[in-house]
């Protein structure tokens, strides 16, 4: 059973969330929070293995409650709640240590996909918006003195986490090169170990700080595809 924290000051949103996780068969809200002092306290009490974290909170604001989270052993996946609008709150939250990302208006069949996603260990790096995100993040910062540890890298590990940092899937990887998708969940595996990186992004931001991937790179492949008469991935 996949245990869910939900940190959010506006109790409609807690309910509608809790309305739709209630109805899975595999997961349970085990705890609410209005905000993100409570939420680290919960969170502490109840071991959830996920928590729908809400940005803008009164305490304690989202990003110090993922902080504290993340620091926990063993702890949670945090996934933020954001608005569609570029928040420049989120890019810290990406720092802070969270797993993924949601709109606050997704359709409500996608949440407990994304839940089960990051239950499972994996990061969710949707195309376009998360993308959009951590490129955002990455033009702020320095390039990280990385170019040692990516000397470490094979060339298919580099190409791995190139696509990885696009926001593609190990489906949609492994479609890419060639392999299977056991063979790219094993690459990532190597990435994670030899970047010593928690999950999938950390991976993307790593990619676009050591700048192996510039930002617009994914986006200008996207407007080559159109141009081509492909679809730009999904």
């Amino acid at each position: 059973m996949i245990r869910v924290l939900l940190a959010d000051d506006q109790a409609l949103v807690r309910g509608g969330f809790r309305m739709i996780i209630d109805d899975q068969p595999d997961m349970e809200v085990v705890a609410e929070a209005p905000d993100g002092a409570l939420a680290v306290d919960l969170a502490l009490r109840t071991q959830p293995h996920v928590v729908l974290m809400d940005i803008r909170m009164p305490n304690m604001d989202g990003i110090e409650a993922t902080r504290r989270l993340t620091r926990q052993r063993p702890s949670p996946k945090v996934m933020i709640l954001t608005t569609f609008d570029l928040d420049e709150y989120v890019y810290t939250a990406l720092a802070a240590g969270a797993s993924g990302f949601l709109l606050k208006d997704l359709p409500p069949a996608e949440l407990p996909t994304a839940i089960r996603v990051l239950a499972g260990g994996d990061a969710l790096l949707a195309p376009g918006v998360t993308r959009r995100l951590i490129e955002e993040f990455a033009r702020s910062r320095p390039p990280a003195a990385a170019s040692q540890r990516l000397a470490a890298l094979s060339d298919r590990e580099l190409e791995v986490l190139r696509l990885v940092a696009e926001g593609k899937s190990n489906t949609e990887i492994a479609a890419t090169v060639f392999l299977g998708e056991s063979t790219i969940k094993t690459h990532i595996g190597h990435l994670l170990a030899k970047l010593e990186l928690r999950d999938r992004v950390q991976l993307a931001i790593y990619a676009y700080e050591s700048r192996l991937v510039h930002p617009g790179h994914a986006a200008d492949r996207d407007t080559r595809a159109k141009g081509e008469g492909g679809a730009p991935p999904q």
